[in-house]
């Protein structure tokens, strides 16, 4: 099975690197929304245009995108005989990614309670918790560009 996939190396490494740009721009607009739409009046107009945004970035690109960067990232591995997980940098990489997991899905989480109008964070909050998939991304891709060599 390893051989199969490693001939096809690049061609996972490609859809893997597309996959992580999809989930990456919207783990970047998503919280930006939230910004706006704390301002936003609950059931005014713009707080429903703000809903059904959030609803379709989530739905159609940041979840697809998500589980396509996992699936692909889990293809390299088996690739690879999952030998890289022996390697540091490869450790350290994976928790980064759990977490970007884990902010996935507390903005999920948000985009229910928008939905419901039971937001309780503030501008500030969302203003904040924007930048973490900023550092989480810069984690990420110097880890692999860099700590290998």
């Amino acid at each position: 099975m390893s051989d199969l996939l490693g001939e096809y190396r690049q061609v996972l490494l490609a859809l893997h690197i597309i996959s992580f740009i999809a989930w990456m721009a919207g783990m970047l607009y998503l919280p930006r929304l939230f910004v706006y739409h704390t301002t936003a009046d609950a059931g005014s107009e713009m707080s429903e245009t703000f809903k059904i945004m959030e609803r379709r970035l989530l739905k159609a690109i940041m979840a697809p995108a998500m589980i396509a960067t996992w699936l692909f990232g889990l293809l390299l591995f088996a690739a690879a005989d999952f030998s890289q997980i022996q390697q540091w940098w490869m450790l350290v990489k994976l928790v980064c990614v759990i977490a970007l997991s884990g902010l996935h899905g507390l903005f999920a989480a948000s985009v229910r309670r928008f939905a419901e109008d039971e937001n309780t964070k503030d501008q500030k909050f969302f203003r904040m918790i924007n930048e973490a998939p900023t550092l989480l991304m810069i984690a990420i891709v110097f880890l692999v560009m860099v700590a290998p060599y």
